[in-house]
């Protein structure tokens, strides 16, 4: 019998730790790294030639919403192509458990407007062998996983299973005794291997809107209730909490990002576990924003008080057409016109007397600083593929017209097909070095993969890194890197002996060449069920990728293995 399952033979070793990298074989058996060192070849049944190659922790992403896409891609693409190895679901309070029979159709049309996912697809894929969340569990358990999952208790769901979907979207208080049974619920869940709760808190205008323009339901949660169900986490001591907050103006005086860290900071402190702040996002019109969000989390990291900044680390840009854009909910009049049959959103965004209203957007700067920069891609219209790879501001001054005014123009002359393309807004390099070398850690990603799948591919975050802010910038070592990217997540969610490529740890590797490392060009991909699309951007560059210990992707070619676990409680030590 050999001495390992598989070898990987002569490659740098940067073993997430944050020590120097070392030339040396990594033997994997049963799952584990079981030695490093100078190692034979003959020693095992399968070698992995790295030479020349960096042999690396496989990346750990704790913000992602495959709680749907799982059931039909075990590898959850686009992350698993850019190396990503295990992942955190439920984020922001949404998933599917608990819900109950008669309301699982709400619940998928939830999901398909705050997170974008088709609900054509949904329909088809989703199995519904479940109706608790231990339940869900043991479904996701049961399912062949390219990836490793944690899951967390999304609190919208349980919120509607405690109190009705109407009184739970009402904003009202949760009485004590239903407060009482949202906290049986989430101890019910660690207990079957659960990692914590999460919660989207945007308030009445919310950002991420439910499908038919109304606030998620988490939307509204109460401080009180938040730091009711913090308390679970206390009395367990494990688990940790994931939390995107913009407080109710009309319910505090002052600032609302004072508000903000005070309510933060009485989280960790109650729990006295870790809170995952979403999201830290550098805004290059903007930098003070990002500048005293990392001072606060810098400030916490001193005070010894755990909170933890996760950050938007990769350029975000979107395609989109009208059709499914919905990332201005938080402008009433913008996320009215917007809900809806395509029908109605084409004559509602076709109304002259909307217009003044819509027109407002321009001043907001939270994802596109300005109309104007917005480009068009692509018309199916004839008459109007003169404007193809224009900006709106160029229309816009050519037809003495408004930027919105020409923007929407084109759009609903085209039906709403046209493909427009916001660029970027962070993409100095110096601005995203401040966020990074940051003191207080900003954890790499916020990659929302499994969600936005028609105008947003943010699962490349990890490959991003490596080729912007190490190989071409050198903004941060390799070291450090790999430390950021797989240790340091992994120890704020609790994975037991993953992130780092030391022997006993589950052999979670990536075998990649840093100098060809690419991020493929966008493209539009008709796999998911039901015939929908998404866009997909894949990479180069990955030698090898194994999830405990099997090879699920060579030189970019699935395996067809599905080696990955769902880590009840952080995963077997």
């Amino acid at each position: 019998m050999a001495e390992f399952d598989v070898l990987i033979r002569g490659g740098m070793v940067v073993d997430g730790t944050r020590m120097p990298r070392y030339r040396a074989d990594v033997g994997i058996k049963n799952g584990r790294i079981a030695k490093i060192g100078n190692l034979k070849a003959h020693q095992a049944d399968k070698v992995i030639d790295a030479g020349g190659m960096i042999v690396a922790p496989g990346f750990v992403d704790l913000h992602t919403h495959y709680d749907a896409q799982l059931f039909w891609d075990p590898y959850c693409t686009i992350s698993s192509w850019h190396g990503v190895t295990s992942i955190v679901i439920g984020n922001c309070g949404f998933g599917f458990a608990p819900v109950k029979p008669e309301l699982r159709d709400r619940a998928m049309l939830t999901m398909t407007r705050t997170e974008a996912i088709p609900y054509a697809s949904m329909k088809a894929g989703l199995p519904w062998d479940w109706v608790t969340y231990p339940e869900f569990l043991d479904s996701v358990d049961r399912r062949p996983k390219g990836v490793n999952m944690l899951p967390f208790v999304p609190m919208a769901p349980v919120m509607t299973w405690v109190m009705g979907l109407e009184e739970a979207k009402s904003g009202r208080l949760p009485t004590e005794a239903e407060t009482k049974e949202m906290c049986r619920i989430i101890h019910e869940a660690m207990d079957h291997g659960a990692c914590g709760w999460s919660a989207q808190r945007f308030g009445r205008n919310s950002v991420q809107a439910d499908y038919d323009g109304t606030p998620m339901v988490t939307d509204l949660m109460a401080d009180e209730t938040a730091l009711a169900l913090a308390k679970v986490l206390g009395e367990r001591n494990e688990g940790f909490i994931q939390m995107s907050y913009i407080p109710d103006a009309s319910k505090y005086e002052g600032d609302a990002q004072d508000h903000t860290e005070r309510h933060f900071e009485e989280l960790a402190l109650v729990s006295g576990r870790p809170i995952l702040y979403n999201a830290i996002a550098v805004n290059d019109a903007y930098p003070e924003r990002f500048r005293r969000q990392l001072r606060w989390i810098e400030s916490c990291a001193k005070r010894g008080i755990r909170v933890y900044g996760q950050s938007a680390t990769l350029e975000v840009g979107f395609a989109f057409t009208f059709k499914d854009w919905n990332l201005w909910d938080d402008m009433p009049a913008w996320r009215e016109v917007t809900v809806g049959s395509i029908e109605d959103r084409l004559l509602k965004l076709s109304d002259p007397a909307r217009r003044p209203e819509l027109r407002k957007v321009e001043q907001t700067g939270l994802i596109t600083n300005n109309v104007s920069d917005i480009f068009v891609l692509e018309c199916k219209d004839p008459s109007l593929k003169k404007y193809e790879n224009m900006t709106v501001g160029e229309i816009a001054r050519l037809e003495n017209k408004h930027p919105v005014d020409a923007m929407l123009d084109i759009a609903t002359a085209d039906g709403l097909n046209t493909e427009f393309y916001t660029p970027p807004i962070n993409v100095r390099v110096d601005h995203m070095a401040e966020l990074i070398k940051s003191e207080g850690l900003a954890i790499f990603g916020v990659s929302d993969g499994g969600a936005h799948t028609k105008f947003f591919t943010g699962g490349r975050y990890a490959t991003e890194a490596l080729i912007k802010f190490v190989r071409d910038n050198e903004v941060i070592s390799l070291e450090e890197a790999h430390w950021r990217l797989s240790a340091h997540p992994a120890m704020c969610a609790g994975f037991k002996n993953r992130g780092t490529l030391v022997e006993g740890a589950w052999a979670d590797v990536v075998v990649y060449d840093l100098n060809n490392l690419k991020i493929l060009p966008m493209e539009i991909v008709h796999d998911f069920p039901a015939g929908e699309w998404r866009r997909v951007q894949r990479a180069e560059g990955y030698h090898a990728i194994l999830v405990n210990g099997r090879l699920t992707f060579e030189d970019g070619r699935c395996t067809g293995e599905t080696p990955g676990l769902l880590l009840r409680r952080g995963g077997v030590a």
